[in-house]
């Protein structure tokens, strides 16, 4: 009975800590092809499942996603070791710190806290690779959707950056039947899966930006959400630890969408409320 997402969405990036330019280029162009258009299958044809979904008045997710502003908080404003609520104080230093402060938008804004390979953050990598929530009006001033993500290229590829890195543990090539690991579209392990982690909290913040909307199971502070539905899959036939089948570029680099400026990118599936399975624009049925 809660609100989805149904007015367009500003997008805002807190750059926290060190970034690399050339990954956030990568990750810019991302969110720069939800409502773009791109050769199908596309991010936007992606987004298409997540717009299915409705609030009780029958409006659905909205098509418009915006890239709308940036924060750099490369002095790590709240230390490089952080835990879930300090996202919070993250975010509330990026709407206040003068001169240039990003809009506390609580209609429209959806806010991203990026975290960048020298920062610690509790859980990640062990338990999760990203987040979403929403603040609290006590420190930030009013309530809006916001999600982190953590770049795992150094930490945890092998958790995080998944297929681009080999888990833990897992058997060497030669004992795989001969196959390597999957090459990242973007060039970097760490990124190319962030990608991954981003679009799945974006489809879950906007279906389920209070926690009292759209996930399975009896308990909401503990919910399977529409992405948690399919971890893992990313094309048709996948599953138990086969991604389904993807397309593959002329120097071997795995995806399944299309993005701006001639972008490739791999993102996992997402359940479909009408189909009732997992589901992708790259489904081959």
């Amino acid at each position: 009975m809660g609100p989805v997402l149904s007015s367009p969405i500003k997008l805002y990036i807190i750059w926290y800590g060190n970034w690399n330019s050339t990954h956030q280029a990568t990750i810019r162009d991302f969110l720069n092809s939800f409502s773009s258009p791109a050769l199908s299958p596309s991010v936007a044809d992606w987004w298409k499942t997540v717009r299915l979904y409705t609030d009780q008045t029958g409006s659905n997710i909205t098509d418009s996603l915006s890239l709308s502003g940036e924060f750099f908080d490369s002095r790590l404003s709240n230390g490089v070791r952080l835990n879930r609520l300090s996202m919070q104080h993250i975010i509330k230093n990026a709407v206040t710190s003068k001169p240039s402060p990003l809009p506390l938008d609580p209609r429209n804004g959806l806010y991203l806290v990026l975290t960048s390979s020298d920062v610690q953050v509790d859980e990640f990598c062990r338990a999760v690779c990203g987040f979403h929530y929403f603040s609290f009006p006590s420190i930030v001033g009013a309530t809006v959707p916001y999600a982190w993500i953590g770049y795992s290229g150094t930490q945890c590829p092998g958790v995080c950056a998944y297929p681009f890195a080999r888990p833990l543990g897992a058997p060497p090539p030669s004992a795989m039947g001969g196959n390597d690991i999957m090459r990242p579209p973007n060039g970097d392990a760490g990124v190319d899966g962030m990608i991954s982690v981003i679009a799945h909290e974006l489809a879950e913040s906007s279906s389920n930006p209070l926690v009292n909307a759209w996930y399975a199971g009896d308990n909401p502070i503990a919910p399977g959400e529409i992405a948690d539905m399919c971890l893992g899959l990313y094309g048709s036939g996948g599953g138990g630890g086969y991604v389904g089948k993807v397309s593959t570029d002329a120097g071997g680099n795995g995806y399944n969408v299309n993005g701006v400026k001639g972008r490739r990118f791999l993102v996992q599936w997402v359940w479909d409320p009408v189909k009732k399975r997992c589901f992708g624009p790259n489904a081959m049925d």
